[in-house]
């Protein structure tokens, strides 16, 4: 794994605008940058990558079995009660996944380590399935790239493959997303332009204008019934929402299904520790209240893991709320000291878990993060993000990525 420093491709910036990509500068900084690009080799991306990622998935489908049969587990994950059952059945009736972003500290050696699973509403999509692919080709065309280069990205043939699997031909599927947010529109539509090339229908509609008929199913601004749902919008607050009670009785299906809020959840990372012990891809992570409870002596059920653990923490750690996005709330502790912070704290209200730390790797300064694209049951692609700052943001930086060797 190396970081390049290649030329930029003549006019890509308006490319970017006729393709829609508005957002390839954000805050006065570049979000998309090529004036470099991460190098792998085929075996770092298939042994350290593709093949790691697509296992954590599949523990955490086992992670999910665990949970949805356990009040202990539904309780410490916060999910509220009354949808205990919601969630449960849709695991039960096999309710499809369609898609998820693992985010992994690696360096080119030893095992990445999973920092944290999107597994609800991951973004930066466009960015990784298309406008990545572009750059690749194009600077492979130019000479820019060798020849025999290749880019681990197979994420929209993956989808377009998976719609067809989920639905039939010809059915008619909603997509919803905040209109307001140039970012979750290009997931949304990145999304649904591979539905179309399943041969499904695909309906836009703004989040707002979903409503509830009188027979109460949900509808769109053009009271059309909305038999399916692919939501920009996460279970933690969609089951907290007024209309939270219309979900089940409505028989939508909605994409991802009621189980991804067992996923979607930072106390997925101490459940897996739990299931998972010393898993090599796998940090030690608990939940904050049950280190404090063992490290003064009182009852929790996660002792001697975390009496096991307490020399890899005290190396450091971070905290993070269970419910949180792009960073917020994240703390960084290094040997008893507090070291990075967020400046976004408006999650830290929840309930907290602490994970032991995987540092960052540093090159000419920016710290990279791998995202790891899973598509059904197996990975199908990368897109990285860097910063300056030790813990990635929403401003953080989009950077491709090629293979070599």
């Amino acid at each position: 794994m190396q970081k390049i420093a290649l030329s930029e491709r003549p006019g890509w910036r308006e490319r970017a605008a006729e393709l829609g990509f508005t957002f390839a500068d954000m805050g006065g900084e570049p979000y998309w940058d090529e004036t470099s690009a991460y190098r792998f080799t085929l075996r770092q991306i298939e042994d350290d990558i593709e093949d790691p990622a697509s296992e954590l998935h599949e523990m955490c489908r086992q992670a999910v079995a665990h949970a949805v049969a356990s009040e202990e587990w539904l309780t410490r994950l916060d999910i509220p009660r009354p949808y205990w059952d919601f969630v449960e059945r849709s695991w039960a009736n096999g309710e499809p996944e369609l898609y998820g972003r693992f985010d992994l500290a690696y360096d080119g050696s030893g095992p990445a380590k999973l920092l944290e699973y999107n597994a609800d509403t991951p973004t930066s999509l466009y960015e990784s399935a298309s406008f990545q692919w572009l750059w690749f080709e194009e600077s492979r065309d130019a000479g820019v790239l060798g020849p025999t280069t290749d880019q681990f990205n197979g994420i929209h043939e993956a989808l377009v493959a998976r719609w067809a699997e989920m639905a039939p031909q010809g059915e008619d599927i909603h997509f919803a997303a905040d209109r307001e947010n140039p970012e979750d529109y290009a997931t949304v539509e990145a999304i649904a332009w591979a539905a179309r090339e399943a041969g499904l229908g695909a309906h836009y509609t703004g989040l707002s204008a979903i409503g509830l008929s009188e027979e109460g199913q949900f509808a769109d601004d053009q009271d059309r019934v909305i038999g399916t749902l692919f939501k920009l919008y996460p279970w933690e607050d969609m089951l907290r929402d007024d209309f939270a009670p219309n979900l089940q009785p409505s028989q939508t299906r909605f994409i991802e299904p009621p189980w991804k809020a067992v996923l979607s959840n930072k106390g997925l990372l101490p459940l897996l520790w739990h299931l998972f012990p010393d898993h090599p891809n796998l940090l030690p992570a608990f939940f904050a209240a049950d280190l404090e409870a063992a490290r003064k002596g009182e009852p929790t059920p996660f002792a001697d893991a975390i009496a096991a653990a307490e020399p890899q923490l005290a190396r450091g750690f971070v905290t993070k709320p269970i419910f949180s996005r792009e960073g917020a709330g994240v703390v960084i502790t290094e040997a008893g000291r507090e070291t990075d912070r967020a400046p976004d704290d408006s999650y830290s209200h929840h309930a907290h878990v602490v994970q032991a730390l995987a540092p960052l790797p540093e090159f000419d300064g920016f710290h990279p993060v791998l995202g790891a694209w899973i598509v059904g049951r197996a990975c199908v692609g990368l897109g990285m993000r860097e910063d300056r700052a030790r813990i990635t943001h929403n401003l953080s930086r989009f950077k491709p990525h090629f293979i070599e060797g």
